[in-house]
């Protein structure tokens, strides 16, 4: 993995942008990712992890279909999207339209200079920026100048509230957002839960972001639930991903996740 022009790449301790590469059988991450992931195996088992982390992946990609496909959405802000891997959120919405814009955000700077190959037209975009700062987003020229809006948009928080503490409030991050979209968007998010989780396993996966660029937290459904607050949840609710629009691309059911998509009315 080549760090060549790119500063202030965080080296010497994991992030969960490498972590999760690494769990999805990527090959962008350090010495210093595997052995934290290696905590998590040993502690959770490296098959739970793993399918944990591709039942993740593969609820993105419904989500975006659904999005595209079902609701005609054509914009996506992705946000906290980590690495590129196989089935980006920019390639399954362009099935639908190949006109369809997306904007990838990320807070480590080597999702941007690994992203560069997602940049092969001019309908994808990549923004490093904090979402636990919401206007560096949603006040970023790249972003307004790409994404319009006055139409309906979709958020992608997909696996990041975990590592949002509760002094920096979720729950105010997504507020911020869902304040900025136009009637008739949506938002789309999982997080790691409590819920159906042995005391052990909830040790395991702090042990595991112990020394990582961001903390770890866990939340129960009832919390996931409260993220949703001013959108009207589309069936089937807040599921296990693996329930989410159901599909036959080998999801592992995993019980580590909720998920779950959100629609934002459109006025009368």
């Amino acid at each position: 993995m080549t760090t060549e022009n790119a500063p202030n790449i965080p080296l010497g301790v994991p992030t969960a942008a490498r972590m999760y590469d690494e769990a999805l059988g990527g090959k962008d991450h350090f010495e210093v990712d595997r052995a934290a992931n290696a905590k998590l195996y040993q502690v959770i088992g490296e098959n739970r992890v793993r399918s944990t982390a591709l039942e993740n992946r593969r609820f993105l990609g419904r989500a975006v279909r659904y999005l595209s496909q079902e609701c005609g959405i054509r914009q996506f802000l992705d946000v906290g999207s980590g690495l590129p891997t196989a089935r980006n959120t920019h390639q399954i919405a362009k099935e639908a339209d190949p006109g369809s814009r997306v904007v990838y955000v990320d807070v480590d700077p080597i999702v941007a200079v690994h992203g560069r190959a997602l940049l092969a037209d001019n309908s994808t975009k990549i923004v490093t920026a904090d979402m636990r700062e919401p206007e560096t987003i949603l006040d970023n020229a790249q972003v307004n100048g790409f994404l319009d809006f006055d139409e309906p948009i979709a958020v992608l928080f997909v696996a990041v509230f975990h590592f949002v503490t509760p002094a920096e409030d979720p729950s105010r991050i997504v507020a911020a957002f869902r304040e900025r979209q136009a009637p008739g968007s949506y938002v789309a998010i999982s997080h790691l839960t409590t819920d159906g989780m042995s005391e052990k396993e909830q040790q395991g996966w702090y042990a595991g972001f112990a020394g990582a660029t961001v903390p770890l937290v866990l939340r129960e459904e009832k919390e996931i639930l409260r993220l949703f607050d001013g959108y009207e949840l589309v069936e089937p609710g807040l599921v296990r991903p693996c329930d989410w629009h159901p599909a036959d691309d080998g999801s592992p059911r995993t019980t580590s996740l909720f998920g779950g998509v959100g629609r934002l009315a459109r006025t009368s």
